[in-house]
């Protein structure tokens, strides 16, 4: 769940489905190539058919989920260029949108990014794959929230949709979480260098997406 999303328990039915199913697809519960049954989707997600079908036919068209023959689902594996797409959108979209937010951050939104920091370094010391991943896109967004950017924020929520799962494959094959350079990041805010954000931001996402375009190229 993202840092300002309602409570799932404040939330329609067919919008919480949908983002249980999102989370279950960015963070690992759903493996790239692993087709599974709507009913399977329906039993893990505990809500109706028609709830799961709306969600199944929004992460389609997002392009986070394929519809198979057979009424199976599956995330789909990134080819080397996709891999490569999403790394050139990452990188021009998301220093900027880091730029942008120094320009609103408060001391206390810097707090709360320090303490989401504090929870993944957690996640790290535990092995903690899922909790990782979960907090390492709370961070990012509630980062990329403070821009008042939009469009460019649900652009590369977007992204993140696409190239998270490929990333907990990468994570899970190498036995190795992080690191991170949120404590660059961090610095960088307390100082008002929206330079140095950016280039923090840069070199941290940079290291995810080199790790999932090297895989993707020896998989393609």
């Amino acid at each position: 769940m993202a840092l300002n999303d309602p409570a799932p328990g404040k939330l329609p039915e067919h919008e919480a489905t949908y983002r249980r199913l999102r989370d279950m697809a960015m963070f690992g519960e759903l493996v790239p190539g692993q087709k599974v049954t709507i009913q399977g989707i329906t039993a893990a997600t505990g809500a109706g058919m028609t709830p799961v079908r709306e969600a199944i036919r929004r992460l389609t068209a997002e392009g986070a989920l394929v519809l198979h023959e057979n009424r199976r689902v599956s995330v789909p594996r990134l080819s080397p260029s996709q891999a490569d797409e999403l790394a050139f959108a990452r990188l021009a979209l998301e220093p900027r949108l880091a730029e942008l937010a120094m320009l609103r951050l408060t001391p206390e939104a810097v707090d709360q990014l320090e303490e989401i920091d504090r929870e993944i370094d957690a996640a790290i010391d535990a092995e903690d794959v899922r909790g990782y991943l979960a907090g390492n896109y709370r961070f990012h967004f509630a980062l990329y929230e403070a821009a008042e950017a939009p469009i460019l924020t649900s652009l590369t929520r977007s992204l993140w949709l696409r190239f998270a799962p490929s990333l907990r494959v990468v994570i899970t094959s190498e036995n190795e979480i992080g690191p991170d350079r949120h404590k660059l990041a961090i610095a960088a805010m307390r100082a008002g260098d929206a330079e140095g954000l950016a280039r923090a931001i840069e070199g941290d996402i940079r290291q995810g997406i080199e790790r999932v375009q090297t895989d993707a190229r020896a998989h393609g």
